[in-house]
């Protein structure tokens, strides 16, 4: 499946108030279908004070009224189906926001759901009851005077973390997830799937050993009690055992230690369909990285499931910028493109990626994230990958009549939808060109995936499919040129590459894809 990530804060703003709504996606689902994918996965939109953009839930089963009503989500449906067009839900499982009625009634111990969330009685001293730290930064722990305990937060202290060990909680989330799929959804993208479960008996983390890339406590830690816990997987089995009543698909986002092993775990033919990790989103974009990731995957992930490769998202920042290594923008967003579209499995698109976009540069003063604002100049946030999509050369990109909510980076402005539609060399175009030959071809769309031996700095693998083979070579080096022994067989797509009698050479930014029978 191809799932194209809508973001929907920056997609498009239909009511000019700064914020993209679901009309906004709504009004351009044509261009959606057009890329040539099958579903859409839209961030968060439920009811929500917005401290964290909707990762804060305050209500799983309202549309938060800057995003528009059930209605517009119900009419996004009805377009969506018509055009083929799968929907997909964002489900936040492991926290809610503070405001959530359900935490309300846990800090009042009403309603049965005094342990709906994470309480633990403070040290002797008053302390916190153990070394636990947020992903955000500081303690992972908050005073809660009302009740005297303390409650757990991975993220910031007004995401509380639920109890997922306690099986009303897990009842309930289920019959949340049933909400949207009698809405007729095509499935989830479930957040944060290791954070879901913690050790019941609040074990100290252990150090890391080498903590020189942290940028702050969290990554002093080896998280082995505040995530990836094994209660996780027979709770995956009854996620499964709900979908499969709706014949509806699930994606994992997995991170934390062994992530790509974990992703193993967290799928197969009882547990959910795919998974994605932040793997290919660091800096690394080293031939060894990626074929390393590919190698562990392809032994981690066993068929019926699959991997699902995304190279960007709304918290990292954008490939074309983190993998340019001071290589051509375009040259590079088109090779990337190449890659992510060759790979086996489920492939995540986050918008803009089609267009090339670089990662945007905010200003302190526009910053909207929390996370960005603790930690600046050395973090900036994820600001910059979550700015307006560029739909025409206006001001504000022809995201909105008025000022957005970020704003719209003058490089990015020029990188607009409009334009790109216009020139056929563009990196749009080429984004719709490779999405169309990856479904014309039985090998790169479900075939096996064997690396080859290659020169140093060379990415190569073939695909295999019932005798179709397509072989793919990625000049990952940044050098001028590599040389390898020729392919025989018909040139699919190449760009910045010489074919000789006997021999493929790779320019800075060159790649090939080679059919075979």
């Amino acid at each position: 499946m191809i799932i194209y990530q809508v973001y929907p804060r920056s997609f498009f703003d239909s009511n000019n108030d700064g914020i993209g709504d679901l009309a906004g996606i709504e009004s351009k689902l044509d261009y959606i279908k057009r890329l040539g994918v099958d579903a859409i996965w839209i961030s968060p939109f439920f009811k929500s004070p917005m401290k964290d953009f909707g990762y804060d839930v305050a209500d799983y089963r309202q549309v938060d009224p800057i995003f528009g009503t059930m209605e517009d989500f119900k009419s996004l449906m009805r377009s969506a189906k018509a055009m083929g067009l799968g929907v997909m839900v964002d489900m936040v499982l492991s926290h809610t926001s503070e405001e959530h009625p359900w935490f309300v009634q846990s800090r009042a111990k009403e309603n049965g759901k005094s342990d709906w969330y994470l309480w633990a009685d403070p040290k002797p001293d008053g302390s916190p009851p153990n070394n636990w730290v947020s992903v955000f930064g500081g303690p992972a722990w908050r005073w809660d005077a009302e009740r005297r305990q303390y409650y757990f937060h991975s993220f910031l202290s007004s995401q509380p973390d639920l109890n997922m060990h306690n099986p009303a909680v897990q009842e309930q989330v289920l019959a949340e997830m049933r909400f949207w799929l009698d809405l007729g959804v095509t499935g989830f993208r479930f957040d944060a799937c290791n954070h879901i479960f913690q050790d019941l008996q609040l074990r100290n983390n252990p150090p890391r050993e080498d903590s020189s890339a942290a940028l702050h406590p969290y990554g002093f830690q080896l998280h082995v009690y505040d995530q990836a816990q094994p209660e996780m997987l027979p709770f995956l089995e009854r996620v499964r055992a709900l979908l499969d009543e709706y014949d509806a698909f699930s994606l994992a986002e997995v991170g934390g230690h062994d992530a790509l092993k974990l992703m193993g775990d967290y799928t197969g033919a009882t547990r959910l369909h795919s998974a994605y990790s932040f793997a290919l989103m660091t800096p690394d974009s080293s031939d060894d990285h990626v074929r390393k990731v590919i190698a562990t995957l392809e032994e981690s992930i066993k068929t019926p499931a699959n991997p699902c490769y995304a190279l960007s998202n709304h918290d990292k920042p954008r490939v074309a910028t983190r993998w340019a290594h001071g290589r051509d923008r375009v040259k590079t967003a088109k090779q990337m493109l190449a890659l992510l579209f060759s790979l086996r499995g489920d492939i995540c698109l986050y918008q803009g990626e089609e267009l090339g976009l670089p990662q945007a540069d905010v200003p302190f003063e526009r910053l909207q994230d929390p996370f960005g604002k603790s930690f600046w100049p050395k973090f900036k946030g994820r600001d910059g990958c979550r700015t307006p999509m560029p739909w025409a050369n206006k001001v504000h990109g022809g995201f909105s009549d008025v000022e957005p909510w970020l704003p719209v980076d003058d490089m990015q402005r020029e990188l607009n939808v409009e334009s790109q539609n216009a020139r056929a060399d563009s990196v749009l175009n080429f984004a719709r060109e490779v999405i169309k030959l990856r479904k014309s071809h039985p090998a790169l769309e479900r075939g096996a995936i064997r690396l080859l031996e290659a020169p140093e700095g060379v990415l190569a693998f073939e695909r295999v499919f019932e005798g179709e083979k397509v072989v793919c070579v990625y000049n990952m080096s940044g050098d001028d040129k590599n040389t390898l022994h020729d392919f025989p067989g018909k040139p699919l797509l190449a760009h910045d590459v010489s074919l000789g009698k006997h021999q493929i050479s790779l320019g800075v930014n060159g790649f090939i894809m080679v059919f075979q029978k």
